[in-house]
């Protein structure tokens, strides 16, 4: 069979952009330097500008990829967003703030090159899941704090517009009190401060986000699992009652039965509510 149809362009192309280098950071006791790369999807729609979300993955601050959810990520490019994947040194290589300073330079790296990937520089969202949740909810509650803008860049803001969090670690001093002493030194979160929370009460309120909560603060979406037995519920309601206090914009939702990274989140009604999120408060 032969035939001849008529096509009419309703939709841009849809462009897959991966391991992009954002940034250069020391390697190898000091003496070497390595790239720290992005993935990256967004429409290309001519001057038309996108919302951009940065997406950080979890894995207890001990491992990450940022190739894991793009499948994901694609559907939120679809929905009109750019959508960025964003590499962080893990524990093993450098303890907090340096991650939280690698996603902070990969949101100025976005910003600067703003013009080759359609992004509106003054409509910037967060999202993470777990360790990537933490450094989302850090990176909104920080703004432009210059201690944690490190290396390129720098005239670029790092400040994002809206947060969304799943199975959020809000306070590691509550969190390090569920494992045995004989286990807290090795634990997630004294890998990622390099000190034992339950004895270094400073440095962990140093990097917990509910620390961090002003009204400057931009609206933050909490998604948790009630069964997650790895970071408890009641961390998300932590924030979320931080939030709340300080007057910002907050909505925590529970997923009920849920456990740590279940397959709820994956779902396409809770991609609906972040996807609804995101539209309201970014465009």
């Amino acid at each position: 069979m032969k035939r001849t149809i008529h096509i009419t362009a309703k939709e841009p192309q849809y462009i897959v952009n991966t391991s992009v280098t954002f940034a250069q950071v020391s390697d190898w006791f000091g003496h070497m330097t390595r790239d720290l790369k992005l993935d990256i999807v967004y429409p290309e729609q001519g001057e038309k500008k996108s919302p951009c979300i940065v997406w950080i993955c979890g894995g207890a601050w001990q491992q990450m990829s940022t190739s894991a959810h793009l499948a994901y990520l694609c559907d939120l490019a679809r929905r009109g967003f750019t959508a960025a994947s964003v590499e962080y040194r893990t524990s093993n290589e450098v303890t907090f703030p340096g991650q939280l300073e690698d996603v902070k330079a990969a949101i100025r790296y976005l910003r600067a090159h703003a013009g080759q990937y359609g992004i509106d520089t003054e409509r910037f969202g967060v999202m993470g899941e777990s360790a990537g949740a933490h450094l989302a909810a850090m990176a909104a509650c920080t703004g432009d704090l210059p201690e944690y803008d490190k290396g390129q860049y720098l005239e670029y803001s790092s400040r994002v517009q809206a947060a969304c969090c799943w199975y959020l670690p809000a306070d590691l001093g509550s969190m390090i009190s569920r494992t045995p002493k004989e286990r807290q030194a090795a634990s997630p979160e004294a890998l990622l401060i390099g000190a034992n929370p339950a004895q270094d009460g400073e440095r962990a309120r140093a990097a917990s986000p509910c620390g961090w909560v002003t009204e400057q603060a931009p609206p933050f979406l909490l998604l948790h699992g009630t069964a997650d037995q790895t970071v408890p519920f009641s961390q998300s309601e932590q924030m979320y009652d931080a939030l709340k206090r300080a007057g910002v914009d907050a909505e925590l939702i529970a997923i009920e039965g849920a456990q740590h990274a279940g397959i709820e989140f994956f779902q396409r009604e809770v991609w609906d509510i972040i996807s609804e999120f995101f539209e309201k408060k970014l465009k």
